[in-house]
């Protein structure tokens, strides 16, 4: 009965570990999408800036409101594309529950 009951806690413990090591390489995993991400933001930021500067510099050769529209436009896309992700990855995480 003892060994029987120090078994289950042993394979309990088990699988408490493995669940850990998932979590950990989980979490290095966003660790180093999240470093990505920041770098493409940097990256984007900056060209952005650059884009503006060359935009303001040419405001008569330049239609400004239809460039302005057209980041407003693309900021909804973005926006869009990363509900649709989160939608996507909660879908699969309820999937993987089940």
């Amino acid at each position: 009965q003892n060994e029987k009951e120090l078994q289950d806690v042993v394979k309990q413990q088990e699988e408490k570990m493995l669940q850990l090591i998932d979590q950990s390489g989980e979490v290095v995993r966003l660790k180093t999408e999240v470093s990505e991400l920041e770098r493409l933001l940097q990256r984007a930021e900056t060209e952005a800036k650059v884009l503006w500067e060359e935009v303001r510099g040419k405001e008569h050769q330049v239609d400004t409101a239809h460039v302005q529209e057209r980041v407003m436009l693309r900021r909804e896309v973005d926006k869009l594309r990363l509900l649709l992700v989160e939608r996507e990855d909660e879908h699969i995480r309820r999937t993987n529950k089940y």
